[in-house]
């Protein structure tokens, strides 16, 4: 146990939404607080993807609550749907202002402040409090801001380009420490003359108590009629960054094995273009399904065959690694996974699935009915991702590497 420290953590994102980046804070958090730190978290009313604010948050500029030993403070967001850059860049500018406001008067005797970005604003956040109250900050990057902006085309305008890279370069240099969720962000962090000891990586992990192989949950089998099916899934969020309407091309091509159901979990800003063209193009093949709580997920992971991790082609996701895989993993599911780089790397060291090119779609199907029609190589899949999740990339052991990394 390490006794009488405390850490602040500002997110974005936190339960009850249930994104990548709130289930690695939360997690991250609660089992920080088992190792007998104080952990005070500073985040927003919560309301990602859909920009709607559950009623128990809703019209309030602040709200307490403490689950599992953690302390949160919810201030003041303008909540935006997951849709439109600029809705959501106002929402990020009023978090990021109600966080400093709050964390002004919030912080006392704290050792560390960790800002987690995606946003990138966080980031700033983090430094503008740092330097009020003299206490070290970790920027944590889960995504390389405004990097992933620029190449998605989210962001062109070139003064605006030049202002957030001299931001992100002083946000690194202000840091005690960032911490990075891969070995290639590291790479691409230090190119922008930020030293080498400060940059440290803590991958990201699943709970593998919770996320593990169970059977098919005959209920959910039942009530989608898929009973005599095998379902190939895709659960997460419905952004620029997934291309979503591939899968929904590759659903196209499967109409003639009616043994192959496809499954889509998920919100974002893509979405209704995702739901329209499955209506324009008549597809009885693909269920399309609204975001799920994480209890609810596990069942629906528990009926899918093959789980589809997809990314754009663009350089920057070659230094992603999805932290869907890892759930996937965890589940004893072997994945199709449709990107190149750091997470291709990660995938054929484990054995735990395939690599497919989304733009050749003949090919992934060739791909799927072979995997289909090969229980043994199913399972042989299967076992691989559980067992090399379990030893590497265990929650708890990914928390207490973080602690010790703090207070070595």
């Amino acid at each position: 146990m390490i006794e009488n420290k405390k850490i602040c953590l500002i997110t974005e994102y936190f339960p009850p939404e249930t994104g990548a980046g709130s289930i690695r804070a939360f997690e991250h958090a609660k089992e920080w607080v088992k190792l007998g730190i104080e952990v005070e978290v500073i985040t927003c009313m919560p309301h990602y993807p859909t920009g709607v604010i559950p009623e128990k948050y809703r019209n309030k500029f602040y709200y307490f609550e403490k689950i599992e030993g953690v302390s949160i403070h919810r201030t003041y967001t303008y909540a935006a749907a997951s849709r439109g850059f600029l809705k959501r860049f106002i929402a990020y500018s009023a978090f990021m202002l109600s966080s400093i406001i709050q964390g002004s008067f919030l912080l006392k005797q704290v050792d560390f402040i960790i800002a987690t970005s995606p946003p990138f604003s966080i980031g700033i956040s983090g430094w503008v409090l740092s330097k009020l109250k003299r206490i070290p900050l970790v920027f944590e990057v889960r995504d390389l801001w405004p990097e992933s902006l620029i190449q998605l085309g989210q962001v062109k305008n070139k003064i605006l380009i030049s202002l957030l890279e001299f931001i992100e370069k002083k946000i690194y240099q202000k840091a005690y420490y960032i911490v990075s969720v891969t070995d290639s962000y590291c790479d691409i962090i230090r190119q922008k003359n930020i030293t080498k000891d400060k940059i440290k990586v803590i991958k990201n992990g699943v709970d593998t108590d919770f996320f593990r192989p169970s059977k098919k949950d005959i209920g959910l089998l039942n009530q989608h009629n898929l009973a005599e099916k095998r379902v190939i899934a895709y659960f997460g969020n419905f952004g620029l960054s997934q291309p979503i309407d591939r899968i929904v091309d590759l659903a196209s091509i499967f109409t003639d094995k009616s043994e192959v159901h496809f499954i889509l979990i998920g919100d974002g800003e893509q979405r209704i273009l995702v739901e329209n063209k499955i209506k324009e193009m008549n597809l009885t093949n693909i269920t399309l399904l609204k975001t799920v709580s994480k209890s609810k997920l596990i069942k629906y992971y528990s009926i899918a065959d093959l789980m589809i991790v997809p990314l754009k082609p663009i350089p920057l996701f070659k230094t992603v690694i999805p932290s869907k895989i890892f759930e996937i993993m965890a589940m004893g599911i072997p994945i199709l996974l449709g990107v190149e780089g750091e997470a291709r790397q990660l995938i054929e060291v484990s054995k735990a699935g395939r690599y497919i090119d989304l733009k050749d779609l003949k090919n992934v199907k060739n791909v799927i009915c072979d995997l289909l029609s090969d229980n043994a190589g199913l399972e042989y899949y299967s076992k691989n991702g559980r067992r090399f999740v379990v030893e590497n990339f265990d929650r708890k052991r990914q928390a207490k590497m973080y602690i010790e990394l703090l207070f070595e």
